[in-house]
């Protein structure tokens, strides 16, 4: 896990879209962070939004560009508007694929509403994560 600042994409690195961490993955699951509802799940599957149960919307997108797959290697387990819990599986997605085609595979996850919480990562960064470490918490304004 990593600052977003350092993310590929300067959308994400600039934090226009909202703050969070950069991750880069050693395996091609995006898991759910918390607990919530799939707000929004984009028809490529290379990105998905959950709302917390405590309000708090958060975007995960996979890897940069990679909505030129056109879905090309993610396979959505979650539809939008369904119920998930901390470390349900989101998507799979096809790590050796991805860069082959040429992209990059960080996933930024995101507080995309930074009007109303504050995103601060957890722990010293860069670092390790495992399944199921906590990577930032959100404070309300």
């Amino acid at each position: 896990m990593k600052e977003l600042n350092q993310a590929t994409d300067p959308v994400f690195a600039q934090g226009v879209m909202g703050q969070g961490v950069l991750i880069e993955p050693s395996q091609g699951e995006l898991l759910a962070p918390v607990d919530g509802v799939v707000s929004v799940l984009f028809p490529t599957k290379h990105a998905v939004g959950v709302v917390s149960d405590q309000g708090v919307e958060m975007l995960m997108h996979i890897g940069m560009d990679t909505v030129n797959l056109e879905g090309k290697g993610f396979t959505a387990h979650v539809s939008q508007g369904d119920r998930v819990k901390a470390g349900d599986k989101l998507i799979s997605f096809d790590i050796d694929l991805i860069k082959d085609a040429g992209y990059v595979t960080e996933i930024p996850v995101i507080i995309t509403n930074q009007d109303q919480y504050q995103a601060d990562a957890l722990g010293s960064l860069p670092r390790q994560i495992a399944v199921g470490d906590a990577l930032m918490t959100a404070t309300k304004i």
